[in-house]
């Protein structure tokens, strides 16, 4: 049966498993995939770092060494000092045995420049102060520079003389050499190993995935247990396989649901015995209370003729043994809703006509306003719709002050029909906090009745505190509700909300 509105007993949000890129799926794959694309990077950086390194290093030292040769080769045979005409001739030579390439060579003698390729602009690539280190030091200088956006490697020393004691002759050599070649080939690495970063990270995500699922799996089915156990399925159990964290977790998780299934099992057979308890007592004092009812009922009608003691006597038990009989009736009632064994005989009924005839078979007709429009029909158990109109107006008419109105009314909500019977007061409402338990099983709001008030229950077991819980149930069977609120000035208002039209929902 569909769960009314005025259900207490409410369930939490529908817990949703979490999707196939949810949770920690999409949280693993995206660690192993930052993990490798950092190590990627890293690993790309520091090989493009050292493998640049190397390459210039090598063209370096390279570059380094036929300088100093070439340079020990020609200057043997070089008178000082030059002339413009020597200098040129002199850096021209040097230039032919220094490597191999684009090489330009600058001589350098006090305010002479001689250049191996007179029309190559060297001023712009030979920086101040590499020419000032040269001047200064004993041993070759380089420097890497760039010019007109190109890279350049420019290698200097000073040329000493052969006699033995070292001195500087005042003769500066620099050889400019172009490194677009090594750049180029730097360049060629760090664009393979970045390529390679893709692959690498596409198979990170691969081994990401399967790594997830073997992790997850078992997470999953545990969920999936869970759930089950959640939502009743006490004999959920998940396969234990392995000795790890999950399937210990799984072991625990089995043991706890074989205790609860043990638990429930053992109160499900209390509250068996407990129904077939109630049951039982409420069958055998039937036959008692009958015999009871037809000695009371002479006593009633003998009683004008009694002493004064004796007739209040007489009158007292035949109100008790009536209470006690409905309470009796009410509690049979009870046990047929708690074993679902409760059935509706539902036919069109006029709902108007019912709640007239509820009214005036308990003499309520003049102390009660109805606004009940004529045409209202709807497919109902006539008998139990007398249960809930007796028992919500018997506690209006006892509980509130007047007037006590009963208003019938259809109201369409999505798409279909409800009947709705609003039963107002004007008394003082109900005291905080009754409101949560006023449909629950022998509660009494008005703690403080008097003795006199309870004698006067006449409404079907309102005075046993049994009555809203019938009249919620019958209300359940319809596929309704029954709610409760304050009333716009005063009093309560309990509302009513049937269906027009009974589904095989509804009715199971």
């Amino acid at each position: 049966m569909s769960r009314p509105a005025g259900d207490r007993r409410g369930a939490g949000p529908p817990r949703r498993a979490p999707g196939f890129f949810g949770g920690l799926r999409i949280r693993l794959v995206a660690t192993f995939v930052a993990v490798a694309l950092i190590s990627a990077v890293t690993a790309t950086a520091l090989a493009y770092r050292d493998a640049r390194t190397a390459v210039l290093q090598r063209t370096q030292n390279a570059a380094v060494d036929d300088l100093r040769e070439r340079t020990a080769q020609v200057a043997a045979d070089f008178d000082l000092p030059p002339d413009q005409r020597s200098l040129t001739r002199f850096a021209g030579k040097v230039s032919e045995g220094v490597g191999t390439g684009d090489r330009k060579v600058v001589a350098r003698y006090q305010d002479l420049v001689g250049v191996s390729d007179e029309l190559a602009d060297t001023l712009g690539r030979i920086t101040p102060e590499l020419r000032a280190a040269v001047r200064a030091g004993e041993a070759a200088r380089f420097q890497r520079v760039r010019w007109r956006g190109e890279p350049y490697l420019v290698v200097g020393m000073p040329v000493r003389y052969a006699d033995g004691d070292r001195r500087t002759s005042g003769l500066e050599v620099f050889a400019i050499s172009d490194l677009r070649a090594e750049h180029e080939d730097t360049a060629a690495l760090l664009d393979s190993v970045r390529d390679g970063i893709a692959p690498v990270v596409v198979l990170a995500a691969v081994l990401a995935l399967l790594a997830a699922g073997t992790v997850l799996r078992p997470v999953r089915k545990l969920g999936r247990a869970t759930r089950g156990l959640a939502a009743g399925d006490l004999g959920s159990r998940v396969a234990v396989k392995g000795r790890d964290e999950l399937a210990d977790l799984a072991r625990t998780f089995n043991e706890t649901a074989d205790a609860l299934q043990a638990s429930d099992a053992e109160l499900r057979e209390q509250e068996a015995k407990a129904r077939r308890f109630v049951a039982d007592v409420s069958h055998e004092l039937r036959t008692p209370l009958a015999a009871m009812t037809m000695v009371a009922t002479v006593l009633e009608e003998d009683a004008d003729q009694l002493p004064p003691d004796a007739a209040r006597a007489a009158r007292t038990v035949g109100a008790e043994t009536a209470r006690l009989a409905r309470l009796v009736e009410d509690l049979m009632e009870i046990s047929r809703f708690d074993a679902k064994a409760a059935r509706l005989n539902a036919a069109e009924t006029d709902l108007a006509d019912t709640v007239r005839a509820s009214l005036a078979l308990r003499g309520w007709t003049d102390r009660v306003v109805t606004h009940l429009p004529p045409g209202v029909r709807a497919v109902v158990d006539r008998r139990r719709i007398d249960v809930i109109v007796a028992n919500l107006v018997g506690n209006a008419l006892r509980h509130g002050a007047p007037p006590v109105t009963v208003t019938l009314r259809v109201e369409p909500v999505a798409g279909r029909d409800w009947v709705t019977l609003e039963v107002a007061d004007h008394g003082p409402g109900l005291p905080p906090g009754a409101r949560e338990r006023v449909f629950d099983r022998f509660y009494k709001a008005d703690e403080a009745r008097t003795r006199k008030a309870a004698d006067a229950d006449d409404a079907g077991g309102q005075g046993s505190g049994l009555g809203t819980a019938i009249a919620w149930e019958n209300a359940r069977l319809h596929g309704g509700t029954i709610e409760v609120a304050d009333g716009r000035g005063s009093g309560a208002v309990f509302t009513l909300r049937l269906p027009r039209r009974l589904t095989g929902e509804d009715t199971q």
